[in-house]
């Protein structure tokens, strides 16, 4: 749980460890009530932490849990969303209250950057086939502003410094206000679609995709992240062509979006991804 407790606090400051040191109370009671029997933890993201557990008739799912629990409240409501598609989990049981729901395990659940890539970039198209509610409140540009806010805040950390001075951050925020003011197609966007949340369904099923941050905005978007994780293998203009011409998206768009996105990528992905991949480089 070490490195859990580092993630969270880092996320959502010192009191995390104080909910953290709740959290198993707060399993037994609700696997009690739910007749779950609990598993062992996954490697959790940087704002929850997943366990294993399966209900009384064997069937295998995922407890998991956030400080932050109106968030996770929004990701049910977002999961619904995509629900018709099948290519998120389906959410069995929640409470707001405490911040908890049950999620289908997706299986066999290897992640998308261990799977052959040959098929992949078609694959990916696929993940977001959905029209956008009229009435979502969420879009790109509240995602940006968001994620702007919260990484700009860590440029002063050695890490983070190191990599990204602040001329580059400044001109990475101006691509991106060009972008986000040039949209013209929009689609509902998982909005957090890197490999670390893109799982293998089976034959059957296809990739399925975990933690949404649904918005609405530029379908290139969903994309980018899988783009620049070419950077070092393929390279991420070969990837940029090929994932443009299998998703029918606008390359030169996508293109710029990986230069928004590559100063800042490794703070975007999961834990896992961001220690298997090498530096990017998109001529930011």
């Amino acid at each position: 749980m070490e490195d859990v407790a580092v993630r969270l606090i880092s996320r959502f400051g010192p009191e995390a460890a104080g909910w953290l040191a709740e959290v198993p109370a707060v399993a037994a009671r609700l696997a009690s009530r739910w007749g779950l029997v609990l598993g062992e933890l996954f490697e959790s993201g940087a704002s929850s932490v997943v366990m294993r557990c399966r209900w009384p008739d064997g069937t295998r799912a995922v407890l998991k849990f956030s400080p932050d629990r109106a968030l996770l409240t929004k990701q049910a409501e977002m999961l619904g969303l995509f629900a018709p598609t099948g290519r998120v989990p389906a959410v069995l049981a929640a409470d707001a209250e405490a911040g908890a729901m049950v999620l289908e395990e997706v299986r066999p659940g290897t992640e998308a950057e261990d799977l052959p890539p040959e098929s992949l970039p078609q694959q990916w198209g696929e993940l977001h086939a959905v029209t956008p509610p009229v009435s979502w409140p969420l879009d790109l540009r509240g995602r940006y502003e968001e994620a702007f806010a919260r990484i700009g805040r860590r440029l002063s950390e050695p890490a983070i410094g190191a990599r990204i001075d602040r001329d580059t951050w400044q001109r990475a925020m101006r691509r991106c206000e060009t972008l986000l003011d040039t949209q013209s197609r929009k689609v509902l966007l998982h909005g957090d679609l890197h490999l670390g949340n893109v799982l293998d369904g089976g034959p059957s099923r296809g990739l399925v995709a975990i933690d949404p941050k649904a918005c609405i905005g530029d379908p290139c978007f969903d994309a980018v992240d899988y783009v620049v994780a070419a950077a070092g293998q393929e390279g991420v203009e070969a990837r940029c062509q090929r994932v443009a011409t299998a998703c029918g998206l606008d390359g030169d768009r996508l293109y710029a979006w990986a230069q928004v996105i590559a100063p800042w990528w490794p703070s975007r992905t999961s834990p896992t991804t961001a220690r298997n991949r090498r530096s990017t480089n998109c001529s930011p």
